[in-house]
């Protein structure tokens, strides 16, 4: 579930890269840097740059990756048999560098130690292998005018808190909580002196994403001067903060963008 309207992407292309670099910087994250000479033409525009991810399927020496970028490129896809078809997953950019792009995967391995397309591909990345990309803009785009910044997210969305806060001018103010599975997972960014930024780890493995960020929300001190709200991770998460902003603390619905990147319990397609 979402509410919220992209900054659209400039000149967008289905991008062939290819793996420089792999490597696990956390318990539950491994970061994969792409390069190659479709990156020439990629258009870096910071924030929560979000992308469309395509990997090929187990087998596939060639990734066959859409030619349209608009939204034909999803009926294009569809037209393709499925046994042909890469998987599609959305990303956000890390970090970008002339020379590569920094992607975090979140990590997932259950207890026969089986994981999701993403998660395989990341774990067994090979400087060389193939993944296809699209651009698809920024999600982190305030239309109300506020004095401070809330974001909120789950571990999947860390790359979106730090992109913004990365991007964010010197002298912003706000408030960021971000849950993750251990604090072994935090990670170090650049944030505005103004933006306290909370770290908080759920205590067990069974614990449900996101639950531990919206309570942390729930219990916050924050300031009432008007904010741009911004929530992105685990959809009980985002919809559940987005409710309590609206009915506990009387912001504005206008003020409150939210993107429910996944739901737990249930699995990507």
């Amino acid at each position: 579930m979402a509410n919220y309207k992209i900054r659209k992407p400039v000149d967008p292309h289905v991008l062939l890269l290819e793996v420089t670099k792999s490597e696990r910087i956390s318990p539950n994250v491994v970061r994969v840097t792409f390069g190659g000479e479709g990156l020439d033409r990629f258009t870096p525009l910071g924030f929560d740059q979000w992308f469309r991810l395509f990997l090929p399927r187990p087998g596939q020496d060639t990734l066959k990756l859409p030619t349209r970028t608009s939204g034909l490129w999803y009926a294009q896809y569809l037209a393709t048999a499925k046994q042909k078809r890469p998987f599609v997953r959305n990303y956000t950019v890390r970090a970008y560098r002339p020379d590569g792009l920094d992607v975090d995967f979140v990590v997932h391995v259950d207890a026969d130690g089986h994981s999701g397309p993403a998660s395989t591909f990341a774990i067994g990345a090979n400087p060389g292998d193939q993944a296809g990309l699209l651009d698809q803009g920024v999600g982190y785009n305030p239309r109300a005018d506020h004095d401070w910044t809330l974001l909120v997210a789950d571990e999947t969305g860390l790359p979106a808190v730090a992109g913004i806060c990365e991007s964010l001018p010197d002298d912003a103010t706000g408030v960021a909580i971000v849950e993750l599975p251990s604090m072994d997972d935090r990670q170090d960014f650049r944030v505005p002196s103004g933006v306290d930024l909370r770290f908080v780890a759920r205590e067990r493995p069974g614990d449900v994403p996101g639950q531990l960020a919206l309570a942390t929300l729930r219990a916050a001190e924050l300031p009432s001067a008007p904010v741009w709200a911004y929530l992105v991770g685990e959809s009980a998460l985002v919809t559940g903060g987005r409710r309590h902003l609206v009915e506990d603390r009387a912001v504005p619905k206008g003020h409150i963008d939210f993107i429910g990147y996944w739901r737990h319990g249930h699995a990507a397609m």
